[in-house]
C-alpha cells in the first residue's frame, strides 16, 4: 500500500482467499484492504494515537439516514455525552479532495451536527470548525487533542 501522510502505525494484516486484510480496532475484525480502507485505518491510529481520544468515543463505517437516503459515514468521534464532535470522511489516495467532498461531508453534518469536520484522502487532510449559526465551516490547521481542546485557525485555506 501507499505510503501515507500519516506517522507510521504497527498494523496486523492477514491473507485469506488471495485478498489481504487489516485489523480494525474499532470494529474488532479484520477488514480487506482497500486504499480507502488503509486511509481509514491510518486515521483511527491518528485518533488514538496522536490525538489521544478514547477508542470507546470513535465509531467506524455506520448506516445513517440524510433527506431519507441511506448513507454511510467513515469516521465519528464522539463527545462523552454521546454527541457527535468529529465526523471524518476518508478518500483513497488516489481520489482528489474538491468542494464536491466537503459538499458531501456537509449534507451529513446537517444530521449529525459534528463540531469539527476532517476530509482525507492519507495525502492531504482538512480540518474544520463548523459554525451552525451562520452555516459556514472554518479551515483550521489541526484538530483539537482529546485532553487539550484548544484549536489552532487556518490561514486562509482554499481547496
Amino acid at each position: 500500500m501507499q505510503k501515507l501522510n500519516f506517522p507510521s502505525y504497527p498494523f496486523r494484516f492477514k491473507n485469506s482467499e488471495n485478498k489481504v486484510s487489516i485489523f480494525d480496532a474499532i470494529r474488532k475484525k479484520f477488514i480487506i484492504l482497500t486504499p480507502e480502507e488503509w486511509v481509514r485505518q491510518h486515521v483511527v491510529q491518528f485518533l488514538l494515537e496522536e490525538k489521544k481520544y478514547p477508542k470507546s468515543l470513535i465509531n467506524v463505517e455506520k448506516v445513517l439516514m440524510v433527506n431519507g437516503l441511506r448513507k454511510r459515514y467513515d469516521v465519528v468521534v464522539f463527545n462523552p455525552n454521546g454527541t457527535i464532535f468529529i465526523l471524518i470522511e476518508c478518500k483513497a489516495p488516489e481520489v482528489k479532495i474538491a468542494q464536491a467532498t466537503f459538499d458531501q461531508i456537509a449534507r451529513y453534518n446537517m444530521t449529525l451536527e459534528a463540531e469539527f469536520l476532517m476530509v482525507t484522502n492519507g495525502l492531504n487532510h482538512y480540518f474544520c470548525l463548523m459554525d451552525f449559526e451562520n452555516e459556514k465551516y472554518e479551515f483550521l490547521k489541526e484538530l483539537p487533542d482529546y485532553n487539550n481542546p484548544t484549536i489552532q485557525q487556518s490561514n486562509n485555506l482554499k481547496i
